[in-house]
């Protein structure tokens, strides 16, 4: 007997499979670990050297403000950001922007147009679109969402970066307050290493960078 076909009969809707969120390890114990599982998200834990998340084509750094501004500080920010050009697609989520005044000179200790100077250098200099989120929940429903749009996954080949001796040495100054590039750049082709620096007077440090020279004496010369 041959089988009677309904050709009324509705057919059933292909469930469609979320992708994979590569999350970096160091991340599985914040909070917005647990609201992506319970937006029913799929993740998948590895050791990324660039970012903290990737969403299919998109490379995500995510910093809550505190580590915004003590990454920013620290010179930590700004190798992330370099490092992140890797990718064609990046994104930066500030978080907790809800929670906490980004620009608050006083609480922060930075002055809030240094960090406004700092953001426009990221979206204008280094074209990364910024979100600020309110929470760890806000940001866990805009990842939610982007892992949801119709872009093609990427391969995870970032690297990164390895800084030269000249970038090396140039790093390590920057660290001091108040020392730029410009700064460090003008001490290491006077004095030409790190030790003829610190050993330097205070007169033959102000002979070249000015006031500045009072900070690094008295930082290198604190007992700790």
């Amino acid at each position: 007997m041959k089988q009677i076909i309904d050709i009324f009969q509705k057919k059933k809707k292909k469930e469609k499979s979320l992708p994979k969120i590569i999350v970096d390890y160091r991340e599985k114990n914040s909070l917005i670990i647990s609201e992506l599982i319970r937006l029913g998200m799929i993740l998948e834990f590895k050791e990324l050297k660039v970012a903290d998340y990737i969403v299919k084509n998109i490379a995500i750094e995510r910093k809550t403000i505190n580590d915004f501004i003590n990454s920013m500080i620290n010179k930590r920010l700004l190798r992330q950001i370099q490092e992140l050009q890797q990718y064609k697609n990046r994104l930066l989520i500030v978080e907790g922007n809800g929670e906490q005044e980004l620009y608050n000179d006083e609480e922060l200790g930075i002055n809030g147009n240094a960090i406004r100077g700092f953001l426009l250098s990221i979206l204008l200099k280094y074209n990364i679109p910024i979100i600020f989120t309110k929470n760890y929940e806000d940001s866990a429903k805009f990842i939610s969402i982007l892992s949801k749009k119709q872009t093609k996954e990427i391969a995870l080949k970032a690297k990164k970066r390895i800084l030269n001796k000249k970038e090396q040495l140039q790093f390590i100054l920057e660290g001091f307050p108040g020392i730029g590039p410009k700064t460090a750049q003008k001490l290491l082709n006077k004095f030409k290493t790190i030790s003829n620096i610190i050993n330097a007077s205070e007169q033959d440090l102000k002979e070249t960078i000015g006031k500045k020279a009072e900070v690094i004496k008295r930082l290198t010369e604190t007992i700790y």
